[in-house]
């Protein structure tokens, strides 16, 4: 578990310093400042409209750093020698998807903040938006680990990275974007149920993916 622990600090440790968690939030932060302009200034509009452009831009933003999850390590061999040290790939993948939600989702849940603001949503709405970003976060954490993995060493892998995991986020992204309705009708279990499954699947289909890629 120490060993797990520090991989999960050493990866968070990386993403802070080298600015990784910076891209996804000013991605984030950039897509509430435009939306505006493309829709027009029209509060109501804003407000119906926006709590669904923040779930896209959500998503998008764990998009971003998929390539960086997985290929460094590979590519210095630190993959290989964790393996040849007996720690599993999945035990790996799981110190892995923590370190990057960690990175990814209590930041966007603070600049969700500001981007609530910027497109006029209402307390109530900033409310469901948050607990939805805190349940479904983790499940794009893990579609992005999920990923990382199967698209490791594919040249293009940024391109083909986008066509693998934005389909498989189509679930997140249609129940977390329902739970902002007054009437959630059950949005946010659903959403819970949803990522719950993904993060208990990514460590084994991450770990698979990687002891494929070495064979």
């Amino acid at each position: 578990m120490s060993a797990l622990a520090r991989i999960a600090a050493r990866d968070l440790a990386r993403a802070y310093a080298g600015g990784g968690v910076l891209l996804p939030l000013i991605f984030f932060l950039l897509v509430a400042t435009l939306f505006p302009f493309a829709v027009g200034p029209d509060a109501r509009l804003l407000a119906a409209t926006g709590g669904g452009a923040l779930w896209m831009a959500a998503l998008l933003a764990a998009l971003l750093p998929v390539d960086r999850l997985l290929a460094p390590d590979a590519e210095a061999g630190v993959l290989d020698q964790l393996a040849l040290r007996g720690i599993s790939e999945e035990a790996v993948a799981l110190a892995k998807l923590a370190a990057h939600w960690l990175a990814f989702g209590p930041p966007l849940l603070i600049a969700a903040l500001p981007a609530a603001a910027l497109l006029k949503l209402d307390g109530a709405t900033l409310a469901r938006l948050e607990m939805g970003l805190a349940l479904g976060t983790p499940g794009l954490a893990a579609l992005a680990l999920m990923t990382s993995a199967l698209t490791l060493g594919l040249r293009g892998a940024g391109a083909l990275a986008g066509l693998v995991m934005l389909p498989l986020a189509v679930p997140i992204l249609i129940f977390g974007a329902g739970s902002l309705g007054a009437a959630d009708n059950g949005g946010l279990k659903l959403l819970a149920a949803a990522s719950l499954i993904l993060v208990a699947l990514a460590p084994f289909a991450a770990g698979a993916a990687l002891r494929a890629g070495r064979e």
